[in-house]
């Protein structure tokens, strides 16, 4: 009869290298850098008073209705953000 092979013939895996510890202290490291680096630029880039105004809540005061906030874009700013919106549909590359 035949022989099936089986992992036993071949013998295991060989054993992976440990990882040295500096390696993974300087991963870590350059993990948190990265992380610090995209926090940074996004600041500078977009500034903080959207955080500011998602993490602020307004007063509400009992009987009063809450407005939902304005509009701050301008029509310009709304009419391309419309058109990628279209195309993205257009070419099936929808969320």
């Amino acid at each position: 009869m035949g022989h099936a092979c089986t992992h036993d013939d071949f013998g295991g895996a060989p054993d992976p290298q440990p990882e040295h510890p500096i390696t993974a202290i300087i991963a870590v490291i350059a993990m948190l850098a990265a992380i610090l680096l995209i926090t940074w630029a996004r600041i500078e880039v977009h500034g903080t008073g959207d955080l500011e105004e998602a993490l602020v809540e307004p007063q509400v005061q009992t009987g009063v209705p809450v407005l939902p906030p304005k509009d701050i874009k301008a029509g310009e700013e709304r009419e391309v953000d419309a058109a990628v919106t279209s195309s993205r549909f257009a070419t099936g590359l929808s969320p």
